[in-house]
């Protein structure tokens, strides 16, 4: 199954607007070096959200920007069905999931049906296997079920 990357994020610490839309990302083993969660928990090192996660929004009549769900990388492939250990080659960077990502209480704030709605479609947390260094809009995302 491929894909393509949609859009970026960075979360910035001491800025105005803490979610920043990037062109590209740069990683390592640690997770994205300019993220304010960088070598924090390398098991949730990188937040991976479908598109599919907003049409379900969409569709429930809850409207949302994109990156309103802490999502780094947004992708137009649905990845919600693979398992820890599953592996994700996007560009020249390999990721492997580490677990579905978990509801926060911030999801409350933005509309109390979305924790719910979004149980086990919000996103899947991944770390760095590999990377050439950086992903960027528009990389080829390749997806590795076993």
């Amino acid at each position: 199954m491929t894909g393509k990357v949609l859009e970026l994020f960075i979360t910035k610490d001491n800025v105005e607007k803490t979610r920043l839309k990037v062109d590209k990302i740069f990683l390592d083993k640690f997770g994205i070096c300019d993220d304010k969660f960088y070598n924090k928990d390398i098991m949730r090192s990188i937040l991976l959200t479908s598109l599919e996660s907003y049409k379900l929004t969409q569709a429930n009549d809850i409207t949302l920007a994109t990156g309103s769900l802490g999502e780094n990388i947004l992708i137009d492939i649905n990845p919600y069905h693979l398992q820890s250990g599953d592996r994700v080659k996007i560009g020249e960077t390999l990721l492997e999931i580490t677990q579905n990502c978990t509801l926060c209480k911030g999801l409350s704030s933005v509309d109390s049906k979305l924790p719910k709605l979004l149980k086990n479609d919000r996103g899947i947390f991944t770390k760095v296997i590999e990377s050439k260094g950086e992903i960027k809009v528009g990389d080829t995302v390749e997806i590795f079920s076993y």
